[in-house]
């Protein structure tokens, strides 16, 4: 089966009534919406990790652990912890305590952040991120090793961390004896290997171009993965999508077409560098080519299919937060989702031999 988690990046902007919430509503939203996913049935749910307006998840960690109190079996996730701006350390603290508070339900997935304003708050600059991220990354499981550790800055190298480390330890541990990692990633080659070095799963953002712009790097993992002597059918691939479902295609087709021509059309991106024919360039090319699924149930069971061809994904994220819809439109795409999608999604689709995420 695939698991399904609920993203919230937790940008705050006016609601569909135009409403804009205050800074306590909308994190409070957050935990509602992650308890709706619980009700649901859904398998998890993630908040993102941002440092600049209009976001307000700065503090994934105490999000989470609000969440868990409120929850039984959620699996908690983060979307991205941005670990090329966080110290190890303080990193391998936090969420070991958040693994024990939750009874073991953490997962993280890691990454450089989108968008220069964060990590240049933190003094590195936007070139240098991938660089701190896997260094980060490779002291962070050193940390939740079990082991004391000896660590020195590499000479040269752009870090957060500037002092050594002479048998460090870490306390609490983590309840996990080894919590899931997933490596999120839009554009690095070298992230998807480091995953594939360490035997973890990998999670492509795709949300900013299409399949085309990211199966490269799905692709690579793989062949990074058989080139570590690991088994293919362990390779984990998680994938974003958006969604919008209902009955009639035409409804949510004709709903969402002021959305794209606000929010989305002409959108350049700054950060990333995508080539041009790779992204969109109208909104019936954005609804045929991008991740969203905005349609009827079968269009959404179309599309999962192209998609699951393309990456061999076992595990999926959804918008964990109504954004531009009526929270009552929101919920019944998710229904729709739910009782008309996702069944025949892993009936039919995906491959036994790397379906399951457990």
């Amino acid at each position: 089966m695939v698991t399904v988690i609920g993203l919230d990046i937790i940008a705050n902007g006016p609601e569909a009534d135009g409403h804009i919430p205050t800074e306590k509503e909308r994190l409070d939203g957050v935990v509602e919406n992650a308890v709706l996913f619980e009700r649901l049935g859904f398998d998890g749910f993630a908040v993102g990790e941002r440092h600049h307006s209009p976001f307000v998840s700065s503090s994934p960690p105490v999000i989470l652990a609000t969440i868990a109190a409120r929850t039984t079996s959620l699996k908690l996730f983060t979307g991205v912890t941005l670990l090329s701006v966080l110290d190890p350390v303080r990193v391998a603290e936090d969420y070991a305590t958040l693994d024990l508070l939750s009874d073991g339900r953490l997962e993280l997935i890691v990454g450089k952040g989108n968008g220069p304003e964060q990590t240049e708050l933190f003094g590195i600059g936007r070139d240098e991120a991938w660089d701190t991220q896997h260094e980060n990354y490779r002291l962070l499981r050193d940390l939740w090793s079990g082991e004391p550790v000896d660590w020195e800055p590499r000479s040269g190298s752009p870090r957060v961390r500037n002092s050594p480390l002479r048998g460090a330890t870490v306390h609490p541990r983590p309840l996990q004896e080894r919590i899931r990692i997933w490596h999120g990633s839009s554009t690095s080659e070298k992230t998807v290997e480091l995953a594939a070095e360490y035997g973890d799963p990998i999670w492509i953002a795709n949300a900013q171009k299409s399949v085309e712009g990211y199966r490269p790097l799905v692709d690579r993992y793989r062949e990074a993965w058989a080139e570590a002597g690991r088994d293919p059918a362990d390779a984990r691939v998680g994938a974003g999508f958006s969604v919008f479902i209902t009955e009639r295609s035409q409804d949510a087709v004709e709903a969402f077409r002021p959305i794209y021509e606000k929010h989305f059309a002409g959108r350049v991106d700054t950060f990333n560098n995508f080539d041009e024919s790779v992204l969109f360039h109208s909104y019936e090319d954005y609804l045929a080519r991008s991740s969203a699924l905005i349609g009827s149930p079968q269009q959404a069971i179309d599309k999962l299919a192209a998609y699951h061809e393309a990456y061999g994904f076992s595990a999926i994220s959804i918008p964990g937060h109504p954004g531009h819809w009526h929270r009552d439109e929101w919920i019944h795409s998710l229904e729709l989702f739910r009782d008309e999608v996702l069944p025949t999604v892993n009936k039919s689709i995906l491959d036994p031999g790397v379906a399951l995420v457990g």
